[in-house]
């Protein structure tokens, strides 16, 4: 009897480790399907997002056309997810779809997502509507070819990839002014620059954050963030250069006022490790600041 009983429970232990390694196993495939399609760089999320959201905010001071902005937002949105799982499937990137089963899961979402992306550009450009989002495209692709290049040049040249990235991804600011207004003017390239100026801070303060988390005191800060400090100083000049000029709304500069006490902020604070999560999520509160601000700016302006 007892050893009957033994054997049923050897029995139900191999079972719930067999159940326990298929679980596991299953958990695998799921992250990595998922690591094959979805993209990964989440802040680019907001780099791509936030410019839109703004340069829609400011447009509709002007005019009040939603399904534009709406059918570019789709397009946007469709065809920055569809660059991972292309790579994924031409084996460009670090994830790379092997199996039959991977390749055919992938393959059917990039036809999804090329379908989407076509059918609301389709919208937008029909009988030659808004003829410079082609223009407009056009920089923001060849933004994103001269990223994949000095990617490839190694480590040295990471950030500057990046903020050449971002002037793709922040296009859809003016984009999504020109689409609702009709116009591209003064106004749609102070969005996408002032948006340009503000992301290229943000990747900036978050590289130095990263890379300088254990140094102390305002002088060695100063000596590893000098470039930093210089492009926050440019950055206040320009602002004030503008307002006086009456380039942008003197009001508009208080947008970038917490970006500004941050970056300053940072030279005289305390050492400490760097939780990249908490980073990220005080960068978004920054941009979504930014966008509120800025936006508000111009309607007051007016």
């Amino acid at each position: 009897m007892a050893t009957k009983e033994f054997s049923i429970n050897g029995l139900s232990g191999r079972m719930a480790d067999g159940l326990g390694e298929n679980a596991a196993v299953e958990k695998v495939r799921r992250e990595r399907r998922l690591a094959l399609i979805l993209p990964r760089e989440h802040g680019a999320w907001g780099l791509l997002l936030v410019p839109m959201i703004t340069g829609a905010g400011v447009a509709f001071r002007e005019s009040g056309h939603m399904l534009p902005v709406l059918l570019l937002l789709i397009a946007a949105l469709a065809l920055f997810w569809l660059r991972t799982p292309v790579e994924s499937l031409l084996g460009t990137s670090a994830m790379r779809a092997q199996t039959a089963e991977e390749r055919r899961a992938v393959a059917t979402l990039v036809a999804v997502l090329g379908a989407v992306a076509g059918l609301a550009l389709g919208m937008l450009l029909w009988g030659w509507q808004n003829p410079l989002l082609w223009l407009i495209g056009t920089a923001a692709g060849a933004a994103f070819v001269g990223q994949a290049l000095l990617k490839k040049l190694g480590r040295g040249t990471r950030m500057l990839a990046e903020i050449v990235g971002t002037i793709g991804l922040t296009a859809s600011g003016p984009a999504a002014y020109y689409v609702i207004t009709g116009k591209f003017g003064v106004t749609a390239w102070i969005v996408w620059i002032a948006n340009l100026i503000f992301a290229g801070d943000q990747i900036h303060y978050v590289q130095l954050r990263i890379h300088t988390a254990r140094v102390a005191g305002f002088g060695a800060k100063l000596r590893r963030g000098w470039t930093f400090a210089a492009g926050q100083l440019l950055m206040t000049v320009a602002l004030t250069i503008a307002c006086l000029l009456g380039v942008i709304p003197a009001i508009a500069s208080i947008a970038f006022s917490p970006l500004l006490f941050r970056g300053w902020y940072y030279f005289i604070q305390a050492p400490g490790p760097v939780v990249v999560r908490k980073l990220g999520w005080n960068e978004l509160s920054h941009a979504v600041a930014f966008c509120a601000l800025f936006i508000a700016a111009f309607a007051v302006a007016k």
